[in-house]
């Protein structure tokens, strides 16, 4: 299987179908929007935009299943799967804030060997495949090399549907707002995890989380010489809903604050 290519072909597809992604934003409207749940949107454009996605990967590498955000397909498959997340920061994307994603990742039993993510606004693709080193549009990037947490701009998100953990999580977002240069919240876990990768931010964390969040923007932070953990410092942030990435010594920082508060 030559990753470098079916990387390449991702690329091409993920940037197409983000095209209608971008266009449809100016066509929408609130009596398109839907909930899933509570405060859990979705639209017609997260379902096509899936659509298209599943149609075109399963093009290039038709032995492989699906497993997806909206569960537009019921394609399965033993050895490989597609991640899929076709819009990654709906409430952005409902409320006009020019931030969201694409992000669709390959894997072969639990290992990730491709990653695409896309943020679309910017035009910004960053990827990467099993043992390469990762880009954004074609430019290689690498994590930041800030050595201390008192010196990292940290990124998170915010507790929406799963509450039950506010607490330790109010108490930590506390801590590492007196511990940091700061801690943004843009909305998409996808491009959060990119902006790791690229050193614009220098930590990432965050709990309830989905494979299709994180999958391949974990592997674009790893091939970018970052290092990704679940809030126990273990290897369970694809299937576990946490997830610290950051450099290696600001993660060991990091994930003590999380380990003190989790």
């Amino acid at each position: 299987m030559d990753l470098e290519q079916i990387c390449c072909r991702t690329i091409a597809l993920v940037k197409e179908v983000g095209q209608f992604v971008y266009e449809e934003n100016h066509k929408l409207t609130q009596d398109k929007v839907r909930f899933k749940g509570k405060n859990d949107l979705v639209t017609y454009v997260d379902t096509t935009s899936e659509k298209r996605l599943v149609t075109g990967l399963h093009k290039i590498c038709p032995e492989a299943g699906f497993i997806t955000e909206e569960g537009t397909t019921s394609r399965t498959a033993a050895a490989y799967q597609w991640v899929i997340d076709p819009l990654d920061g709906t409430t952005n994307y409902v409320h006009g804030v020019p931030f969201y994603a694409i992000s669709v990742a390959l894997m072969q039993d639990k290992e990730v060997i491709v990653g695409v993510v896309h943020e679309i606004n910017q035009d910004e693709c960053f990827y990467a495949w099993q043992n390469s080193k990762a880009y954004c549009n074609e430019r290689e990037i690498q994590v930041s090399q800030v050595g201390k947490l008192e010196e990292s701009l940290l990124a998170t998100g915010f507790p929406y549907v799963d509450l039950s953990r506010m607490e330790p999580y109010i108490a930590l977002l506390t801590e590492l707002l007196q511990t940091s240069q700061g801690i943004r919240r843009l909305g998409s876990a996808a491009a959060d995890l990119a902006y790791v990768a690229c050193g614009r931010f220098d930590g990432f964390y965050e709990y309830n989380l989905k494979p299709w969040d994180v999958a391949a923007g974990a592997l674009i932070v790893e091939r970018a010489g970052g290092e990704v953990c679940d809030f126990k410092g273990g290897s369970d942030y694809i299937w576990g809903q946490e997830i610290i990435a950051a450099n290696s010594q600001v993660r060991q920082e990091l994930l003590a604050k999380v380990r003190s508060f989790f």
